[in-house]
């Protein structure tokens, strides 16, 4: 190395050092603690030294996105994520209540399986030939069993016209490749109808996204104009979504008092409530182990309020709040910031809420029996 090289190299490495002391005391000054300043001038030495010297061209916000990647999977939170610019499209076109995607409802109850629930009449999982039961083993070629819920819903979901192969495992059948392209997956989040030769009501949550409240009191206004005299509440492989959607939902069946209280790092305490006079109707709730978050929230509150009765299984027991943080170049985080409890200051997270009414769903169900079990339950109060 020439004489000429060596001192450019050290007036380099001399100004990059300056500039990340001087970095370092600035923000020890405005409060932070010495082993975060050192802290952080790890991660900016680091930075500066991969981008400079490392074999192929790399760019700061290649660097910068994997380090805010590696930041959000170091807290051991499956529900705090880092959101690249497709997944936080996708996100906010489910909350929106439609995205690209294949038209299949999926359960991931059992720790590395993901299993087809259901299938969507008119989009691409059922024209390939997907079946209720089918297990989906691996997206494009990565296993699930290697992947988060989450990680496997946005790998599935994407732009419309866009193509996403699955390789699915079938009882008794070898595993398979579908090749799907994904379509525009529009989901009323709320809807039903009378149940027919009844005078009950029925209607079915899917999610909880900016338009459920609006389409579930739709759903009620047409029943109760039939003569309905109780409401079946369809909760089941319901993954929660906005808990704003489901506290104005709450407020329509939930007597007046206490839905939910979130708690955060500090302790403080919000708590939600229901405005709603005496129930003028008896409720019945399904739930299942893939009912999640907001819908366990609604689940919990009208069982702890004793408005009504739930039917099926143990629910998931999701009961954290995450909330979104958008970034600069249309990316984004999902953070955990607080815990809910119910009415009775019970946390189900990683509990779950029991049924009043235990029935499970045999393997190849030939009929829907928790749902015949609930019509059963609501009989006996009307």
């Amino acid at each position: 190395m020439s004489q000429k090289l060596k001192y450019c190299l050290v007036a380099v490495v001399t100004a990059i050092v300056t500039a990340m002391a001087m970095c370092c005391i600035m923000f020890y000054a405005l409060g932070g603690s010495a082993a975060k300043a050192v802290d952080y001038l790890r991660f900016i030495m680091t930075a500066q030294f991969v981008e400079s010297k490392f074999v192929d061209n790399v760019t700061t916000e290649t660097l910068i996105n994997g380090a805010i990647d590696g930041l959000m999977k170091s807290l051991g939170d499956k529900y705090s994520v880092y959101l690249d610019e497709s997944k936080f499209k996708q996100l906010n076109e489910i909350n929106h209540g439609s995205f690209g995607g294949i038209g299949v409802v999926m359960s991931f109850a059992e720790p590395g399986h993901c299993r087809i629930m259901s299938v969507m009449d008119n989009a691409p999982g059922k024209a390939a030939g997907l079946e209720p039961n089918d297990e989906i083993i691996a997206v494009e070629g990565v296993p699930v069993a290697s992947l988060q819920p989450e990680e496997i819903v946005y790998r599935i979901r994407g732009a419309e016209g866009t193509k996403v192969v699955l390789t699915v495992r079938r009882d008794g059948q070898e595993d398979q490749d579908y090749t799907l392209t994904r379509s525009n997956i529009h989901v009323d989040t709320a809807a039903g109808d009378v149940i027919p030769d009844t005078e009950i009501g029925y209607i079915r949550i899917a999610s909880f996204s900016e338009n459920t409240a609006e389409e579930f009191k739709k759903a009620m206004t047409l029943q109760r104009e039939k003569g309905i005299k109780g409401l079946i509440i369809d909760l089941r492989a319901n993954p929660g979504g906005l808990i704003k959607s489901c506290v104005d939902i709450a407020d329509m069946v939930v007597p007046a008092g206490d839905v939910v209280s979130v708690v955060d790092k500090e302790g403080n305490r919000e708590v939600y409530q229901s405005h709603k006079k005496d129930a003028d109707m008896p409720i019945v709730v399904l739930i299942d182990n893939n009912s999640a978050s907001a819908a366990e929230i609604l689940a919990g509150a009208l069982k702890d309020r004793q408005a009504a009765t739930l039917v099926g299984v143990k629910s998931y027991g999701k009961g954290s709040v995450q909330t979104i943080l958008p970034l600069f170049n249309g990316e984004g985080i999902k953070l955990t910031v607080a815990k809910y409890y119910t009415p009775s200051g019970i946390s189900i997270d990683g509990v779950g809420i029991e049924p009043d009414v235990e029935i499970a769903m045999p393997e190849k169900p030939a009929t829907d029996v928790q749902l015949a079990k609930a019509i059963e339950v609501m009989k006996g109060k009307i």
